[in-house]
């Protein structure tokens, strides 16, 4: 295996957004375990590991990287809005919505307005129309969006 450099760690994360954007989740996640062991204080190699477990379906560790990256930056608009789609999709809502709106708040995308909106409790368990069905509207700043 050939020896780790903050240049190999600069090609991992390059090609992680390439595997990303690819739809290899997994192969992302491979790639940024050894970025992040390297440069735990690297945010944006955080917040993308966060997306590729979400694509993964691995809500949990994505929720997990979703809170650390907004620990060191309680600002981060998408940060925020991620975290609230992960918790969505975990059915969470109550929780995401808080999340949403301090998206919202922060950065008033459209999408962030959106689920901002999301009524909480009312028993259709859709999550504001973006859970399953593959609806094919997954647009920038949607974690499942590719990188931008």
């Amino acid at each position: 295996m050939p020896e780790s450099s903050p240049e190999t760690h600069v090609i991992d994360f390059r090609a992680a957004e390439q595997l990303l954007a690819a739809r290899d989740p997994r192969g992302a996640i491979r790639l940024l375990d050894s970025v992040i062991t390297a440069h735990p204080e690297n945010t944006a190699a955080r917040l993308l590991r966060a997306r590729a477990f979400f694509l993964a379906a691995q809500l949990r560790p994505a929720e997990l990287e979703f809170q650390i990256v907004l620990e060191r930056e309680p600002d981060n608009a998408f940060a925020h809005f991620a975290l609230g789609r992960t918790l969505e999709r975990a059915d969470r809502a109550e929780e995401a919505l808080r999340h949403f709106r301090l998206a919202a708040a922060l950065e008033p995308r459209p999408e962030f307005i959106e689920a901002a909106r999301f009524p909480a409790g009312t028993g259709n368990g859709d999550g504001g129309g973006n859970r399953g069905g593959g609806s094919g509207d997954r647009g920038r700043g949607h974690p499942d969006a590719g990188p931008e």
